[in-house]
C-alpha cells in the first residue's frame, strides 16, 4: 500500500499521507517522477528538497512563453508506518502575468493527481 489520503490541498499546496512504504522509497519514488517530468534538484536533501523546472530569466525575459516551476517537497514521519508528504509551489507565476500564475495553479493540480498514484 502507498497513498492513504490528502490531509490538505490548497491553490500552491497538497499534504499527502503515505503508508506502508518506507520513507526513504517514497523519497525515491517522488525523485523518479520528478525528474521524468524534467525538475531538477537545486537545493536540499533527502526529506526536504527544492526541484526547479524550466528557466527564471527566461521566465523574466518572455513572460508566460517560457514555463517555470519552482517546487518544495518535504517528507515526514509522522506516525510509525505514515509518513506525510507536502508540496508546496516555491513561485507565484507573476512573472509570467495572469497566464503564468494558472500554470503554476495547473501544475500543481497535475502534481496533486501524480503523487497519488506513487
Amino acid at each position: 500500500m502507498s497513498f492513504n489520503r490528502n490531509e490538505m490541498s490548497t491553490a500552491d499546496m497538497f499534504l499527502h499521507v503515505y503508508s506502508g512504504i518506507p520513507k526513504e522509497e517514497l523519497d525515491r519514488k517522488i525523485n523518479d517522477l520528478l525528474t521524468t517530468w524534467g525538475y531538477k534538484i537545486t537545493e536540499g536533501q533527502s526529506g526536504q528538497i527544492i526541484y526547479e523546472k524550466g528557466n527564471r530569466t527566461m521566465r523574466i525575459l518572455f513572460g508566460a512563453f517560457v514555463k517555470y516551476f519552482k517546487i518544495s517537497v518535504q517528507t515526514i514521519v509522522s506516525i510509525p508506518d505514515e509518513i506525510k508528504c507536502e508540496v508546496r509551489s516555491q513561485t507565484s507565476g507573476f512573472s509570467g502575468g495572469l497566464i503564468g500564475m494558472n500554470q503554476v495553479k495547473a501544475e500543481i493540480r497535475t502534481l496533486f493527481s501524480a503523487f497519488q498514484d506513487l
